[in-house]
Order: C-alpha cells, then structure tokens, then sequence
C-alpha cells in the first residue's frame, strides 16, 4: 500500500463530479431499498402491532417526558402507564429533544421513531462497513441494502425496535465524529450531543484524550457542557433534581442489576454474588481492570491506524476539525479497520463499564464485525466476523436463564449461567479480539506489503 500523498490529505481540494446515474443504478438502488424493506417488515409489524401497553415502552417514556416539559410537570416524578410504570432516567436535554413525538399520535410516533431507528442503522452499517461497501463498485447500495438486513436482524437491534430505544441513534452519532475523514462539523461535537442524551457515550471523552484527539475532546465536552446549561435554562429545577438527586439513584430508577439482560461486568457479578460490599468490591476491581485493558488496547489499535498512514489527525483550517488520514479511502483499508477497530473498542466498554448494560446497548457489536469484516478480501477475518453474527442472532442470555432455573440437572444449570452472560463475556472477547490479533494481523500483512511502515508491539498492550 502507498503512502498518502500530500495532494489526497488536503481537506480543500475539490473532488471530481459524479458521473450521472444510469437506469440501472436507479435498480440496484431500489433493489437495496427493497431488500432493507424485505428484512426489516416482519421485526417492525411484531412490535408495532404488538398489544397496546407493550409498544415500544422506552419511547412512551421519552414522549412522556416531552409532555412534562409542555405541561410544567415535575420531569422525574412521573411513571408510564401501567403495567410499565417506567421513570424517566435521561437527562433534561433528552426531555427536550422528545417533545416533537408529542406534536403527533401515539401512533404515529411509533412509527416515525420506528423509521428513524432504521434511517440511523443505515449510517451505522456505512460507517462500520465502508470499504466493503466501497468494493462492491456500482452495487454498493444493494450491498449497503444486504449489510443493513443483515444487521437488523441481530438481537440487540431487535430490542432497539422492540422498546424504541435510543442506542442506534447514539452508535450512528459517535461513528460518524469518530470515523469521518474531513467532518463539516468539529470533531466531537456529535459525541457531545450523545453524551448530552446519555451519559454513556462519555467514555469517548477518554478516547480523545488517550488518542491525542485533543481538539476532539474539547468539542465533545464543550457541547455536552453547553446542552446541559441548555436544560439547566430551560428545566431548572428537573436539571437540578436529576444532576443532584435522581442521577445518584441510577441503578434503582433504571431496573434490577442482576436480571439477565443487564450484560455489564456489574451484572454479571450480581448473578454470582449476593448484594453487599464484597459484590460491590468485586465489581469495582474488575470494571478497574476492563477500563485499563480496554482502553489499551482502543488506543493501540488507534495509534497502529495511525501509525499506517504517517502520524495522527492533522487539523485543518475549521476551527476543531481534525483530517483523519486512517479514515480517508486512499489509506486503504487496514488503516480504516483498525481506526474502526478502536471506535468498536470504546463503545463496547461504555457498556461493560456502565453499571446497567443492557442487552440491546450491544449494537456496538456492528462496528465490530465491520472491523473484522474489513474489505473482505480476508477469509479469517470475515469468518470471525460472521461468527459474531451468528452468535448475536440469537437471545443466548434468555435461553441461558431458561436453563439456570431450578429443576434442570447441575450441569444444564452451571452451562445456563454461562450462557446467561454469554453476550457481556463475548463483549469483552471481542475487545481483546480487535485490540491484539486484528492489530497484529492488519499491521503484519502491511509490513509485508511495505517494510517501511512502522510497527506496533506484537501480541502485547504496548503502543
């Protein structure tokens, strides 16, 4: 692979005019439309047909929350309709932003968030599946059609559509300020919006920092801070109460820490220990020990993406806007997976390191089975990835829980248990996958390729 030049690393120079579409562009346009169509019907017409009280739950409580902020109602003493009786747990700014849904029918807001939830995805497979994509030539919409299908199905997409939950909107936002080549906005300004929503996308501001995104971190904070004084001004007292009150009651108002689709390091723990320091001690030496690995191995696999085309981000003449090298196509694909791979990397553990990880905040696995998948030219690399697929098919913690219930023999119930953490431990595996072997494997074949390119340490956490 050739270095980038210095003509292909300017943001301004102007690219080519695209060619007109011909008749049969349109077609496989349409044929990947159709195919997105095709797969996503059956999941969407089981939720949105399914009994009335059941329907998208988390998005009746975002909608809840906007009609507090229009009536002047107390933002976190409220409960949805029964049977859920769901608190609302985001921030304030997340009030705000919901009380559009609050301008249209229950109905129709279902399924408008339904097709946004779909319209995100599709940035997020582009995102994580590029140079695939990018391969594919004249086909790539059918390929982004085939990509996005496939993603729909994995479990913990089903559940974002089956709750209308709000992890694919912030996976496609933390995606695309992470792996944009040259962004017209600052770089970190859609992290900051994330993190202004929830505070789980924080963990991207340790990624700018030990990255040396410096630039990067300063706008994803910069625009958190400036939302929250947003909802500060707007909702004073809900943003004093959640800020200072109902934020500490976290783990109470969001669910059990111990049911089966909490996937986090602390739920696993609660399924094994009882409730009390020890579990608590627990909990806290190996989030410790996951937040050290992980964010190793994120940076490693960074620096080695960046480290492929000649240095870190270089800014550029926007104020806090960075050109990433790694994430421009004439980089070549290594580059992008490993940039991927340490984005997929961050993501993963803002759910393993989150008190409560539920199962459907694992979209994260879609960024890495793109890492992994790269530009498919690597049959081991797309092998691991479609094991990953197939493995998130499936509700293995449910199936594990089914089996760890009393009256199964003691085997069935220890390989239930297993199986019950089945998805939190292949979280952590995948980390460990992407920041050692993914890394060794992409610089290796580039060394080969071109002896000049500096190397990482191999099979180690070194940078």
């Amino acid at each position: 692979m050739r270095a980038v030049s210095a003509a292909r690393e300017a943001p301004g120079r102007p690219r080519p005019a695209r060619a007109r579409r011909s008749p049969l562009d349109v077609l496989i346009a349409l044929a990947g439309v159709a195919v997105v169509v095709a797969a996503v019907t059956p999941i969407a017409s089981r939720w949105l047909y399914n009994q009335p009280d059941q329907r998208l739950v988390d998005l009746e409580v975002y909608r809840e929350g906007g009609l507090a902020v229009l009536r002047g109602a107390p933002l976190y003493d409220f409960l949805t309709q029964p049977p859920q009786l769901l608190p609302f747990t985001y921030p304030p700014f997340a009030a705000l932003l919901a009380v559009p849904f609050t301008l249209m029918s229950w109905r129709a807001a279902q399924w408008a968030w339904t097709v946004l939830i779909y319209a995100a995805l599709a940035v997020a497979v582009w995102y994580a599946f590029r140079d695939l994509i990018r391969r594919t030539g004249r086909w790539a919409p059918l390929t982004l059609g085939a990509l996005v299908a496939a993603a729909a199905w994995l479990d913990p997409v089903r559940d974002q559509i089956r709750f209308g939950q709000v992890g694919v909107f912030l996976l496609a936002m933390c995606l695309a300020d992470c792996c944009t080549r040259s962004p017209r906005w600052p770089r970190g300004l859609l992290v900051g919006l994330a993190l202004a929503i929830k505070l789980v996308p924080g963990v991207f501001l340790v990624y700018f920092l030990i990255t040396g995104r410096r630039d990067a971190f300063v706008n994803a904070l910069a625009t958190a801070v400036v939302a929250t004084l947003g909802g500060f001004a707007v909702l004073p007292h809900d943003s004093a109460g959640y800020w200072f009150g109902a934020l500490l009651q976290g783990g109470d108002r969001t669910g059990a820490v111990d049911g089966t689709t909490n996937q986090a390091i602390n739920g696993i723990v609660a399924r094994v220990l009882d409730q009390g320091p020890a579990r608590t001690a627990a909990w806290l030496v190996l989030a410790l020990a996951m937040a050290y690995v992980g964010f190793r191995l994120a940076r490693r696999a960074t620096y080695a993406a960046d480290s492929l085309v000649g240095g870190r981000p270089v800014l550029t003449g926007r104020v806090g806007t960075d050109h990433c090298a790694a994430a421009d196509p004439a980089s070549g694909p290594g580059a992008y997976a490993l940039l991927l791979a340490g984005v997929a990397i961050t993501g993963l553990l803002s759910v393993l390191l989150s008190p409560v990880g539920w199962i459907h905040h694992l979209v994260w696995m879609i960024p890495v089975i793109g890492a992994l998948v790269g530009d498919g030219r690597d049959t081991r690399r797309c092998l691991s990835g479609l094991a990953f697929w197939i493995f998130f098919l499936f509700p293995l913690p449910w199936w594990g829980a089914h089996l760890s219930r009393t009256g199964h023999p003691p085997i069935a119930r220890f390989w239930g248990s297993l199986e019950r953490d089945s998805f939190g431990l292949a979280a952590i595996a995948a980390i460990i996958l992407l920041g050692i072997w993914l890394t060794n494997r992409v610089t290796r074949r580039t060394s080969r390729e071109d002896p000049s390119r500096r190397q990482v340490g191999m099979g180690t956490l070194a940078t």
